[in-house]
Parts: structure tokens; sequence; C-alpha cells
């Protein structure tokens, strides 16, 4: 999350809540590639990553009056993203179509530079090994199928955690519930994960040997 000046904050919410424009925008620039990131992160989608930011911010406007300062904006802001994707994620799993996209671009992505993924690019790069290449597209083609079809919850929860690096306390205020249920939700989650790639890791292999971050295994249940 942003680092920001709490009282420099404070100051750019008053404002907004008067209509200055000027400071809704400031605060929009301050978090808008967090909630993008998130929101691709979880659907994969350029188009809807881009509806989930546009619902988000729209929500934030208006209801800006209401923030009370009992969490941080950023905290807050990052709440209203996660309901956004946890609607969208609901709506594509009652329709077939709309899941998980897998595309030319890349694993899950709609084939726009914006998403692709660095570790493609790598394995495009002359002098790369084309079995190598080849099999690497296969694993994450084979990790971005297990993370798109865990529940909305446990894949918003693993995507904080893993993606953002936020710690349990952190995504339970975002999700506005005990850090117990967010750890139960990882550990779901890396149960199911651990189930459908079984083939590609160990049995000893905890859910940060999928994150292309290459976190260490165990981070999750902090």
């Amino acid at each position: 999350m942003p680092q920001v000046d709490p009282q420099d904050e404070r100051e750019l919410i008053a404002r907004a809540r008067e209509g200055d424009t000027a400071a809704f925008e400031a605060i929009v620039r301050r978090h808008d590639r967090a909630v993008l990131r998130l929101a691709r992160s979880l659907t994969r989608s350029d188009a809807a990553a881009q509806d989930i930011y546009q619902e988000t911010f729209l929500r934030m406007f208006r209801t800006i009056g209401s923030f009370r300062h009992e969490c941080g904006l950023a905290t807050w802001i990052h709440r209203i993203a996660a309901n956004a994707c946890l609607d969208h994620l609901r709506r594509a799993a009652a329709r077939p179509e709309d899941q998980w996209p897998v595309a030319a671009g890349g694993p899950g992505v709609e084939g726009g530079s914006a998403n692709r993924d660095p570790f493609e690019a790598q394995d495009s790069a002359p002098g790369s090994d084309p079995e190598r290449s080849a099999a690497g597209r296969e694993i994450r083609d084979r990790i971005d199928a297990a993370l798109g079809n865990l529940p909305p919850r446990e894949r918003i929860v693993f995507r904080l955690r893993h993606d953002d690096g936020l710690r349990c306390a952190a995504i339970a205020d975002i999700l506005e519930t005990s850090e117990e249920t967010v750890r139960n939700c990882l550990y779901r989650a890396h149960t199911r994960l651990r189930s459908a790639l079984a083939d590609l890791v160990g049995a000893d292999a905890g859910p940060a040997r999928w994150t292309r971050q290459g976190r260490p295994a165990g981070e999750w249940a902090r």
C-alpha cells in the first residue's frame, strides 16, 4: 500500500468531501496502480480490470463522505476494490464464458502488453531454450488455471497475500473479518493448489512455490 503523510491524506479527504475535484484526482493517482494491479491479477483481463477500476473509484466518490478514518485510506480503498473484485468473480462464476481467460498474449492474458507476464518475455528472448520456454509456459498455464479455479474469496485472499505481500492482519482489515478467518482461507487455498499441482511440486511445497515472486514457503500463514 502507498505510504503517505497522514495529515496530508486527511486534508485531501476533507477537500474531496467538499467537492474538490483536484483532491479526489490526487487520491485516485495515489492508489490507482494498486487497484488496477489487484483487479488484473484476479481477472487476468484488461477489460474486466478496467471495469473494476472504474467501479472502485465510482464507489469511493459516492461514499467518501461517510469515511470516518476508522482505518487508513489505503485500506478503505483496497476494501472497496476487493468487494468490486468479489462481485465480478461471483458474477463470472455464474457465466462459464466469462471465466479465467487464456489468450495468445500469454497465459490468462488478453493479448496486450500491459498484462504480459515478464517471465514470458524472458522465455521468448533471443537465445532462450525453446524446450525450457515451452515447459515454463505450460507450468504457468497450470498455475493460472489452478488459481482461476479457487473460490472467489480464497483467490482474493491468496492474491492479496502473495501478490501484494500483505500480512493476514491487513487482509483481515480489508475484508472486514478476523485474522483466523484469513488464515483458514489461505489454508484452504493452499490445500486446493497443492492438490491441483501435485504433479508439479513435491508434497512439502507451500503455496509460495506457485507465486512468481518466489516468496519463502510458510510466509502465507503470517
